[in-house]
């Protein structure tokens, strides 16, 4: 079996890219399965402070995103994705929509891939800013309208597997 990281440099751009967006679709499913399937066994994601995290595992990164969806409505949009072969790592700016309370973020995502098996072994998460209470956490002044980027979450909420509110 080739190792990933002796794949053709246009082949690796496109797997990471398609590995992070079928991360993103599992998180929007809710498939603890599909999530899990893109990351390393020992990946850690983490979160700035305050948030819990970091969170180790895959199958406990999967887990913890699909509570997300059923507690708060969770859904996500990439918006922008950067991926560089050449140091095994990519990029992504997204929004993390809490349809259940009503509020949004945005930030940006650090991910690194193992050059074995080309599976996500880490993510870094930041955050626009330090959420101060509001519902929308975005850049102030930034025209997110105007760059294109998504202004309603990607999928129907409440997930049809979440509990009555």
């Amino acid at each position: 079996m080739t190792r990933f990281a002796d794949l053709p440099r246009d082949e690796q751009r496109t797997r990471m890219e398609a590995t992070i967006r079928t991360y993103f679709q599992g998180c929007n499913d809710a498939d603890v399965e599909g999530m899990a399937a893109t990351f390393h066994p020992e990946a850690v994601h983490y979160f700035p402070p305050g948030l819990d995290g970091p969170w180790r595992g895959a199958r406990t990164i999967a887990e913890n995103w699909r509570a997300l969806v059923m507690r708060i409505g969770s859904a996500w949009n990439i918006e922008r994705l950067i991926a560089e072969p050449e140091s095994l790592q990519a990029v992504i700016e997204w929004t993390h929509w809490k349809t259940a309370i009503g509020g949004y973020l945005r930030g940006d995502e650090w991910y690194r891939f193992d050059p074995e098996t080309g599976l996500i072994t880490e993510i870094r998460a930041f955050y626009a800013a330090a959420s101060d209470g509001r519902d929308e956490v975005t850049l102030e002044g930034f025209d997110y309208e105007a760059e294109g980027y998504q202004l309603v979450p990607p999928v129907d909420r409440p997930h049809p597997d979440a509990p009555a509110r």
